[in-house]
Formats: structure tokens, C-alpha cells, sequence
């Protein structure tokens, strides 16, 4: 139940109704019609209020624009509750069906609690009883930091200006993890990103990791984590993307918190990341049902910890396969209604999705490239790989650790992509251009310097760091 503060547009909210609202004008709950008090309050307090609350989560510059913790603060909006839970965009949460109960940080309401918050409205929105109604929810104050009170805040080093005529703009900062900020190296446990602007589309902060529209921040399961050291430098990778004219411009100073384990401490899993995606697609002109596939492979026993899939205006789906070394397949996330606004990160519980060395994990994405597709920005075009919005993108993140309580891989045994290389001393640069050619269809001897970094930010990509 969020809206994004800059792009996300609040005509969702007037959504013609379902099926769903009319089957719920006889609902019934507790044997009588449903009161705020007693029926919705509830409902809001385990499933809304995390957002809809003064200070609420900001997840990846989203921000809701309203409270719902009192009853005349939700009663304005009770149809348009109605209308997003009952049309499935509220809670955000893209995962098919099939997937439930499966990540620990899903948000879904149950049919029963969408029947319920309809019938509510559909009677007229009625208070009830006072004292029918729950203690109020308490959140913890942390100066506005939902993973705890920071061990270390740092920033982008200084303050930027997005120039009115700017649609689409990356820009690199880079900044010092000083020996005064951090004595000693520290495992990292938790990290949140704070976008300064409302233009922050997304942040790339290598090796801290980094936001998109819609990401939680990264809290690590206990016993997994990643090393930060004095010293270690933080590329701030920054897309600014808004609608250019006059009096648009606005200044930005991004932030990210973070929080160690213990001084001394070290966890049993070292947490990595993979980007899958190709770069050599081409979406024909008004083609609804574009896909394109790639793939990896494990060579060690693997714990999955989650999955981002990341395109643009015109990404429709996305559908993350194991193949076993027995023949058997999985599907491990399906996500049949990609939304460019909701960039999340879907997330095992401890201690993740075991897959045995030899599995091949198979990424496939889809695009509507069609004029039914409401977001497409030119259904004319044929459409590639590019930063700007309005092209597109095809990444498929995914985090993990080895399954080998205590490894520790070294910076040799991290291939290119972020992925350890089975244990080799260090991936060959032959290697390198044969995997970038058959993964992503790219040719490294004729690219530029320029070119070739963006690449390798892209595949070194953290949790979260969806890009463009």
C-alpha cells in the first residue's frame, strides 16, 4: 500500500473494480459488517502500517504519501484500499501464486483479508467501537533507519544538482572508507541506502551494494555477511531519471547506513552476487511476447539467497529455472507481472535455497513491446540494450554463498562476474571474453574503455543494484 513520491503514478487508484468487490458486498466479519476498529485496523497494523505510518519504510526512494493509522486518516481512502488490494497491486508483490509462503520478506494479503478491507468499504467505510480496536502498533525510532541505529553513515561526498533539462543522467562519485571512520575490518550485517532526491532513480555503491524502486534495505541472515575494510573505496554509481522542463532541477546527497556484527566476529558464509543477462537483444517493433534467455552454472554446492530481475518501461516477466545434474528441473521464482516501479528483491529465509555443485540456473525475461502495453514509451521502435529508460535492460540478479560452512573465498576465486570459479586461482581473460560472448553476446576486443565498464559494473551488480 505505497506509492512512489515521484514517478509512480496515483492513477492506479482509480482502477475499475473486480469481481472480487462485488462478491464481497455480502461479506460478513465476525458475524456482522466489518468495522475499522475491529476488523481493519488489524490488517493495517500487520501488513500497511510498516509503510503507511509518519517515518514509514522507504523502500528504494518509494515513499507512501499517506498515514494509515487512525481511523480518520484511512477512512478518506477506503475505496481506493478497496480498489488496489482487490486488483492485487497492494501490498507490491509480483511473484506468482505458486510461490507463496516461499520468500521471507513476501507481501501478500490473504483472500479472506482483501474480502474483508472490500466489504469494509463497500458498507460505507463505519468506525465501530473504539475499544474494539488493537494497542497501537509501537516501530522503533532510528532516526529514520529501518535496519537499527547505524554503526557508520556515509554519503555520496558531496552535494549534486540535476539540471532542469535532465531525463536520464549517470554520474559517478567515489568516496573513502577512512581508517577514522572504520579502525579495523568489519563484517558487514546490514546496509540501507537513502536516496536525496526524488530523482534517485537507482544507486550502484560497489562493494556496499545499492538500491532500486522498491527494494527493501539488505539485512543479512545471522551467520552470513560481507567484508568491508578501512580504507576501501565506494563507487557511487548514480542514475538520475525525471520528466526535464523548467523549475525540475533538484539537489541530491544520497546516504547509506550501515551495521557490523561484533568486532572480531566472522560469519560461516560469505554472501556473493551474480548478474545474469544478455546485452545483445533486440525487441522487434509492437512484439508482446519478446523473450530471451541465459544461464549459469554452479560448480560448488550453493546456497540461493535471492533473486532481482531488473528491465525497463516494457519488462513483462521474469522466471528463474534450476536444472539439477539428475535431469530434474525447478522453478524457483516466477514473476508474471514484472513492474518497472517495484524492483524487489526476492528473499530466502535462513539459511536459503540449497542446490547441489553442477546446477544450472536458467534466466528467462519476456517484454511487451506492444501499444496494449500502457508504459511503453514507443511501440514503434525496435528496442536494445541501454541506460536510458525509455531502452531497456535484462539483468537477473542473484545472491549467495557457498554452502561450505567457513569458506572463504579469496578475491582470486571471484570471477569477473562476482561468482566463484570453483576454486581456480584466477578466471583467465580468454575466459572472460568467451563467457561474455556466449552469456551476453558481447565482443570485449571492440568495445571501449567506457563501454567495458559499464559492463563490469553491471555484472559486479549487489543485492538490489538493478541499474538503470
Amino acid at each position: 500500500m505505497i506509492k512512489r513520491t515521484a514517478t509512480a503514478s496515483l492513477s492506479m487508484l482509480a482502477l475499475t473494480l473486480s469481481p472480487v468487490w462485488a462478491a464481497a458486498n455480502n461479506a460478513d466479519a465476525k458475524g456482522g459488517t466489518p468495522t475499522f476498529h475491529r476488523d481493519v485496523l488489524p490488517v493495517l497494523q500487520q501488513n500497511c502500517q510498516v509503510c503507511h505510518r509518519p517515518g514509514g519504510a522507504n523502500l528504494g526512494g518509494m515513499v507512501a504519501p499517506m498515514s494509515f493509522t487512525s481511523y480518520d486518516e484511512v477512512r478518506p481512502w477506503a475505496k481506493s484500499i478497496a480498489r488496489q488490494v482487490d486488483a492485487r497491486l497492494m501490498p507490491p508483490w509480483h511473484a506468482s501464486p505458486d510461490q507463496h509462503g516461499i520468500f521471507a520478506n513476501e507481501r501478500t494479503l490473504s483472500d479472506e483479508e482483501v474480502a474483508l478491507l472490500v466489504s469494509w468499504a463497500k458498507a460505507g467505510a463505519p468506525a465501530g467501537d473504539a475499544a474494539d480496536a488493537p494497542p497501537p502498533r509501537e516501530w522503533p525510532s532510528h532516526d529514520g533507519w529501518s535496519i537499527g541505529t547505524p554503526d557508520l553513515v556515509i554519503d555520496m561526498g558531496e552535494r549534486y544538482f540535476v539540471e532542469d533539462d535532465v531525463e536520464d543522467q549517470y554520474i559517478t562519485f567515489t568516496t573513502s572508507i577512512t581508517k577514522e571512520m572504520l579502525p579495523e575490518p568489519r563484517w558487514l550485517k546490514a546496509v540501507e541506502f537513502r536516496p536525496g532526491s526524488p530523482v534517485v532513480h537507482h544507486i550502484i555503491a560497489r562493494p556496499l551494494g545499492g538500491i532500486a524502486p522498491g527494494n527493501d534495505p539488505t539485512v543479512y541472515n545471522d551467520g552470513f555477511g560481507t567484508l568491508i575494510e578501512p580504507g576501501m573505496e565506494v563507487s557511487w554509481q548514480m542514475h538520475y531519471h525525471k520528466e526535464p522542463g523548467p523549475g525540475t532541477g533538484t539537489w541530491d546527497f544520497s546516504q547509506a547506513a550501515l551495521r557490523f556484527y561484533p568486532p572480531g566476529y566472522t560469519p560461516e558464509h560469505v554472501v556473493m552476487n551474480d548478474g545474469l543477462g544478455r546485452f545483445d537483444f533486440k525487441i522487434p517493433p509492437g512484439d508482446p511476447h519478446y523473450t530471451s534467455t541465459t544461464s549459469t552454472t554452479f560448480e560448488r554446492d550453493t546456497l540461493l539467497l535471492g533473486y532481482t530481475p531488473h528491465m525497463h518501461l516494457r519488462g513483462k516477466s521474469a522466471r528463474y529455472v534450476a536444472k539439477y545434474p539428475d535431469g530434474s528441473e525447478e522453478v524457483l521464482l516466477e514473476v508474471p507481472r514484472y513492474d518497472f516501479n517495484w524492483q524487489t528483491h526476492y528473499e530466502y529465509p535462513a539459511p536459503g535455497k540449497k542446490i547441489p555443485a553442477g546446477t544450472t540456473l536458467e534466466l528467462t525475461m519476456g517484454w511487451d513491446n506492444s501499444p496494449e502495453n500502457p508504459n511503453n514509451p514507443d511501440p514503434t521502435a525496435e528496442v536494445t540494450y541501454g541506460r536510458p529508460t525509455t531502452a531497456e535492460m535484462m539483468f537477473g540478479f542473484v545472491s549467495y554463498a557457498d554452502a561450505e560452512p567457513g569458506y572463504q573465498p579469496s578475491p582470486d576465486q571471484m570471477g569477473v562476474n562476482g561468482r566463484r570459479r570453483g576454486g581456480r586461482e584466477q578466471i583467465d581473460p580468454e575466459e572472460m571474453k568467451q563467457m561474455l560472448k556466449e552469456r551476453f553476446g558481447l565482443d570485449w576486443d571492440t568495445m571501449s574503455e567506457e563501454e567495458r565498464e559499464e559492463v563490469l559494473q553491471r555484472l559486479r551488480g549487489r543485492r538490489g543494484a538493478a541499474g538503470g
